[in-house]
């Protein structure tokens, strides 16, 4: 863990104390007891004096002070390391996907997360500043003191009985108040409230100077549901899909008004899980099908709705027509077994699924996979034909490299 002035960097699992000396003070501590409620937040459980961080990784933007949550499969790796791998890692997956071309070299080199996701909300909104914003056609209905439109004639008597130089109209007008510029300009005005790295507030500055004013919306998930993106507006895609997870993940602090909290966490397992799938489906050369947690149902009640069987993922060989599948698990095993429940999981996929095998893949100190098998039922010594490979993927600090060494030793377990 390292601490310096209002930047805070801990791994996945870890205690994080609150000390009045320190950028995670005692304030703070009780703003992210505020946040946790009485129900709970998956990203950290609260200890005496302090949090305890969970599988999530990402930051925590607590009033002015980040909290960047790093993952760590290994000791070996430093914390500037990690938080590389963790953007790569990302960004293989897709959640980097930005189009405009300064996103592969970006101006900035980040202090978290977060001040990446920052700048390439910054660079797509410029983008689109200098392509042009469009307009949309919408109603307006008010006094005019030009008739134009039609003329509201029960309003007009009763607005502009004594104006008689007024009009109430209904008209249409064409210009930039729309739905997309309303949720670009409210995380632009964020944005230059909450961020602290001084390297973005000159740019953030000028957006608001150069992006027009408009009217302020209570954002829901409701209305980014709603959006809809034809030729005209596809460009704004990435942005409102930055503009969303921020808006979304944003607490203010409506006691204090001043430690909001801004939560941009990812969980591990599920990261780990798209990025081994993405390695396999970018590498692959072979004639191999791969779908990514298809589904089954096992088990139906009497009343309520079935129970389903995921595996994370199955690859088939189009040549024999075999399947094979692969669940990953977040965690280093240290040289012991997989949980039982674990194995009694990939049991009920060999049996659902009709696979030839199932591997268990961990990150790791060192590339291994080592066989397993399951036993008969009837005495528990001979073995009934079912496979269970636990695979170990060593962490390598080239992500390229490290998707293609996943590709080969999946392929090398297959094969065998």
């Amino acid at each position: 863990m390292s601490k310096s002035k209002n930047h805070i960097t801990c791994f996945e699992h870890e205690v994080l104390k609150a000390k009045n000396d320190s950028p995670f003070n005692l304030s703070k501590l009780e703003e992210m007891q505020l946040f946790y409620g009485s129900k709970g937040v998956p990203y950290f459980s609260l200890v005496n004096n302090g949090i305890k961080f969970c599988e999530y990784v990402g930051v925590l933007q607590v009033g002015n002070t980040v909290i960047e949550v790093l993952p760590k499969a290994d000791k070996s790796q430093s914390e500037e390391t990690w938080k590389e791998m963790l953007i790569s890692m990302l960004r293989a997956v897709g959640l980097f996907d930005i189009h405009v071309p300064s996103s592969s070299s970006l101006k900035l080199k980040p202090n978290s997360v977060l001040d990446l996701y920052f700048e390439l909300f910054i660079d797509e909104v410029e983008y689109l500043i200098n392509k042009g914003l469009i307009k949309k056609y919408r109603k307006v209905e008010g006094n005019s003191y030009s008739l134009k439109g039609s003329l509201q004639f029960s309003k007009n008597i009763h607005h502009n009985l004594v104006h008689n130089e007024r009009f109430y109209v209904r008209y249409t007008t064409l210009d930039y108040e729309h739905k997309l510029h309303f949720i670009i300009y409210k995380t632009i005005v964020l944005l230059f409230a909450i961020n602290t790295n001084n390297a973005l507030q000159s740019r953030l500055g000028a957006l608001l100077l150069f992006f027009p004013l408009m009217k302020d919306i209570i954002v829901s998930e409701r209305i980014f549901e709603t959006i809809t993106y034809d030729r005209k507006t596809l460009p704004y895609k990435h942005a409102i899909e930055i503009a969303r997870l921020l808006l979304l993940r944003y607490h203010p602090d409506v006691t204090k008004g001043h430690n909001n909290v801004l939560a941009l966490m990812f969980d591990m397992n599920l990261l780990w899980e798209k990025f081994v799938y993405t390695s396999i489906r970018k590498n692959n050369r072979e004639d191999l099908s791969i779908k990514a947690q298809p589904s089954k149902y096992f088990w139906k009640p009497d009343t309520g709705k079935r129970t389903r069987l995921e595996p994370d993922i199955v690859i088939t060989d189009n040549k024999t027509g075999k399947n094979y599948l692969i669940d990953t698990k977040w965690k280093n095993l240290n040289g012991n077994n997989p949980s039982p429940g674990d194995l009694r999981q990939m049991f009920a996929y060999h049996e659902y699924f009709s696979a030839e095998k199932t591997s268990l893949v961990y990150p790791g100190d060192s590339m291994c996979c080592s066989k397993g098998i399951y036993l008969d039922k009837s005495d528990g010594t001979v073995p009934d034909g079912k496979e269970c490979s636990v695979m170990t993927i060593q962490v390598c600090c080239d992500v390229s490299g490290w998707q293609q060494e996943i590709y080969k030793e999946i392929l090398d377990w297959i094969r065998s």
